[in-house]
């Protein structure tokens, strides 16, 4: 089986896109499944085994980080060289949207994932009016697909809202030996409380940007004593939070990946993750396989992961009140802040990226045995 995978956002970025892609790739090459990405040229042109035939493009004024531009002839002709079996598009817009129409003219079956929400997107940057465009290009291209997938049931409930026809499921997973309690070190926990261990901390990972709406954790430390923050990432608004946050216990730990990551989430002690923009949010899943209880925004898969009062507690967005409610509630107690990190680590158990993964694999299979069929009859 050969996968071409198209993707509008690629490494070096790293973002939760780019690292669902890595660990699809990764899961490939364990199947002994060739793949080529099909991504914006960023100057990565390999990821393990798999050739990536970068587009050129423009850089994006309101998201610097990438570069935009339709595929070419020459990415064309190199996808038709490599001879996919089945194509696979990752939320398609400028680079998957014409990849599509390179798939039909080869007569490929083709997948689309969804995994960004540009209607509430466009709605945090304040050019709402775009909306419907937004949503009506959504329907469209993913109508296009021949198979269309979703990170968590409220998308796929706001895509077949949208009129996307037969939205299935693509949950995420999470790798439970890579982010474990076993990870847990006195010296990172040092760090992460800037000298403060025997204080509560909590941590944030992910990017610094205005939509994850990382100011809304300054009233928690004001509003409860005794607790601090660690902010784990980079991005375009670190400079303003860090003069938000000036004055209060927070420390910002900078991009951090591999064992540091692993030993940062184990470290701590409640995650947090006021978000106001997620398809499924893969660091609340990685927390909870840390051991950490969760306070989190209703954004996308955060429902489907986080089971209230159990393993966490989950607020609407922007709703400051039931966050600092919900940091209160967990850090009230030791003993059972414990006990809902043990059992968050015990559903993050259960939760393998080889079975997401496969299930992925699996739909490949079904829609080239499909072609086959009807190539066959003809």
């Amino acid at each position: 089986m050969r996968v071409a995978l198209f993707t509008e956002t690629f490494l070096p970025k790293i973002d939760g896109i780019v690292t669902v892609i890595c660990l699809l790739l990764d899961h490939l090459e364990k199947r002994g499944i060739e793949a080529v990405v099909v991504a914006p040229q960023m100057g990565v042109e390999r990821y393990n085994s798999a050739r990536v035939i970068g587009v050129p493009g423009v850089t994006l004024p309101l998201y610097p980080e990438l570069k935009v531009g339709p595929p070419t002839l020459s990415t064309y002709n190199q996808l038709k060289a490599f001879d996919p079996d089945v194509a696979h598009f990752i939320h398609p817009a400028l680079i998957g949207g014409v990849g599509l129409l390179m798939a039909k003219r080869l007569g490929l079956p083709t997948v689309a994932s969804f995994h960004l929400d540009l209607s509430r997107l466009v709605h945090h940057f304040n050019i709402g009016f775009i909306e419907p465009f937004t949503n009506w290009f959504t329907r469209t291209v993913f109508n296009q697909a021949d198979a269309t997938l979703a990170p968590s049931r409220l998308i796929q409930r706001d895509m077949l809202r949208l009129g996307v026809r037969e939205v299935g499921l693509w949950k995420r997973g999470v790798d439970a030996e890579r982010f474990n309690p076993a990870f847990r070190d006195a010296d990172m926990r040092t760090r992460l409380s800037d000298g403060h261990p025997d204080e509560v901390v909590l941590l944030y990972v992910g990017r610094l940007s205005t939509e994850k709406q990382i100011d809304h954790l300054k009233p928690v430390l004001e509003q409860l004593p005794g607790v601090r923050l660690a902010i784990v990432g980079d991005g375009p608004a670190r400079a303003d939070l860090q003069a938000r946050f000036a004055g209060t216990p927070t420390t910002f730990m900078g991009y951090m990946k591999g064992e540091a990551l692993s030993q940062a989430y184990a470290s701590a002690d409640v995650f947090v993750f006021p978000s106001a923009l997620e398809t499924f949010g893969l660091v609340v899943v990685e927390a909870m396989a840390a051991g950490l209880p969760v306070v989190a925004s209703r954004v996308g898969g955060v429902a489907d992961v986080v089971d209230e009062g159990r393993t966490g507690y989950t607020f609407e967005v922007g709703d400051i009140r039931a966050l600092v409610d919900g940091v209160r509630q967990v850090t009230a107690d030791r003993a059972r802040m414990t006990f809902m990190g043990q059992t968050a680590r015990s559903f993050a158990e259960t939760q393998s990226w080889p079975a997401m993964m496969d299930e992925v694999v699996d739909l490949y299979a079904q829609l080239i045995a499909a072609r086959q069929k009807r190539e066959s009859v003809a």
